[in-house]
C-alpha cells in the first residue's frame, strides 16, 4: 500500500518504520530540512522536505489517490489543514490525523475529519479503567473506542460464587464470551456456574463499560 507521512518527529520515524517493516511503501513529509537529511539515512523511505500544508508538496509526495496518509506533526491546525487537502482534494483513500491537544477533536470531527487519533485519550482512558477498577483489564479497543474486549477475574468474595451465568444481572449492551478457570479456556453458556479466581472475558459497548465493571466486582 502506498502510505504518506507528514510529519517527520518521533512519531512520524517510528511509524515510517513499522510501515516498512511490513513492506508498505513509505513516502515522508517534512519541513525541516535537517530532520530530513536524519530521516533518509535512517529509513529506507521517500523522503519530501516541504510544508505538508501545501498542495505542491503534497501533490509531489504522491498524495493523489494514496492508500493512506497520515498527518502525525505537532501542530493540530498543520495536521487539520493536511488531512482536509488530503481528503477533499488529493482523494486519499483514507486520512488518519493525529490530535495531540484532545480539546481540538470536536473541531477536526466537525470539519469533516474522524480518523483521530489523540494518545493522550488513550492514556488518560487506560489510566482511568485501572483507577476505576484494580482487577479490570483492556485487552482490545473496538470502533474507535466505541467498544471493548476486557477480561477480570473474580475476588475470593466475589457476590457471584455459585451463580449461574444467565443470573446476573449484566447490563445492556454487555456480553461475557469466555470463562479461563485453572488455566483452561471455556466459551460459557446460561448454566455455566461461576467460582471464585475465574477470569471472565466480556465485550461491552462504550455505555455499558463502567456498570459491567461494577457488576463483575460485586463482592459478598
Amino acid at each position: 500500500m502506498q502510505m504518506v507521512i507528514v510529519g517527520g518527529g518521533k512519531a512520524g520515524w517510528n511509524l515510517a518504520r513499522a510501515l516498512l517493516e511490513r513492506r508498505h511503501s513509505v513516502t515522508l513529509v517534512e519541513k525541516d530540512r535537517a530532520r530530513c537529511r536524519e530521516l533518509a539515512d535512517a529509513l529506507d523511505a521517500a523522503i519530501y522536505p516541504g510544508d505538508g500544508t501545501h498542495v505542491p508538496v503534497l501533490e509531489a509526495a504522491g498524495t493523489y489517490g494514496a492508500d493512506c496518509v497520515m498527518a502525525v506533526t505537532g501542530v493540530d491546525q498543520d495536521n487539520l489543514v493536511c488531512a482536509q487537502l488530503a481528503q477533499n482534494h488529493f482523494g486519499a483513500k483514507k486520512v488518519i490525523v493525529r490530535v495531540n491537544d484532545p480539546r481540538n477533536a470536536g473541531t477536526f470531527r466537525a470539519l469533516g475529519i474522524h480518523n483521530i487519533v489523540s494518545s493522550t485519550d488513550i492514556l488518560t482512558k487506560m489510566i482511568e479503567q485501572e483507577a476505576d477498577m484494580a482487577h479490570m483489564h483492556l485487552i482490545a479497543s473496538l470502533n474507535k473506542g466505541k467498544g471493548e474486549i476486557s477480561s477480570i477475574t473474580l475476588s475470593p468474595d466475589t457476590a457471584w460464587a455459585g451463580v449461574r451465568l444467565m443470573d446476573m444481572k449484566l447490563p445492556k449492551g454487555a456480553l461475557v464470551i469466555s470463562v479461563i478457570r485453572q488455566g483452561e479456556l471455556t466459551i460459557p453458556n446460561g448454566a455455566t456456574v461461576l467460582n471464585p479466581g475465574d477470569e471472565l472475558v466480556a465485550v461491552s459497548e462504550e455505555r455499558s463499560q463502567k456498570a459491567l465493571r461494577r457488576v463483575l466486582s460485586e463482592t459478598k
